[in-house]
């Protein structure tokens, strides 16, 4: 039998990489890694698959190898920035509880969704008009994560933090509303500025909390 050098192994029998390539996993998270970055700071449609290849330091031969088409990618995109957002979330229920993690909710979560999820959906909105594929994804993902959001405030609300007559489900959209604002501000320069998003989030969380 060849020793494990010959066979491309590893002595732990794991398989050798030649320097400068990564697995194809790692090569792919390293690929939405940099797409995040230009998509969220830019758009869609002025991002080319050779600006995105470029941004990831791979070739776009390579890029292709692992998604069909800048669609794909960006589909990856906004999948991986809400797997992120969630998985935040849920390791602070888990450590807090629901009831907690829903109260220190707004200040993290909006910073986080700034930085992501609505500028990604922003784009989403410029392209629904020309792209069914986009507009159809685009909605569903905004609806899964409204509906982990309602849950949460849902679980909130049945250990008697939020009141039972406030709407949870609409309250998720608000808060998905507030995200959105913040991309838009963010994208704009203004109009409104980090006091009056304090406010904003102040005023949101008093109504949510306080019995009528």
């Amino acid at each position: 039998m060849k020793p494990a050098a010959e066979q491309g192994l590893t002595e732990g029998g794991r398989v050798r990489h030649s320097p400068g390539r990564l697995p194809a996993a790692e090569r792919r998270s390293t690929i939405v890694d940099a797409a995040l970055r230009e998509f969220s700071t830019g758009s869609y449609s002025g991002a080319t698959t050779a600006d995105l290849a470029r941004a990831a330091h791979v070739s776009e031969p390579i890029l292709y190898r692992h998604f069909r088409s800048k669609r794909e990618l960006y589909f990856a995109c906004l999948d991986e920035a809400w797997r992120r957002l969630e998985t935040s979330i849920d390791e602070a229920v888990a450590e807090l509880g629901p009831v907690e993690a829903c109260r220190r909710l707004a200040p993290s979560a909006m910073r986080d969704l700034k930085v992501l999820l609505p500028h990604l959906w922003m784009q989403a909105v410029t392209e629904a008009g020309e792209d069914a594929e986009i507009r159809r994804y685009a909605r569903r993902h905004m609806r899964l994560v409204h509906d982990y959001f309602a849950r949460l405030l849902g679980l909130a609300q049945a250990a008697g933090d939020i009141p039972a007559d406030r709407d949870v489900e609409a309250e998720a959209w608000i808060f998905i509303a507030g995200g959105l604002l913040t991309a838009t501000a963010d994208r704009l320069g203004g109009p409104l500025d980090a006091d009056e998003f304090a406010a904003i989030t102040n005023e949101r969380r008093r109504w949510l909390y306080s019995a009528s």
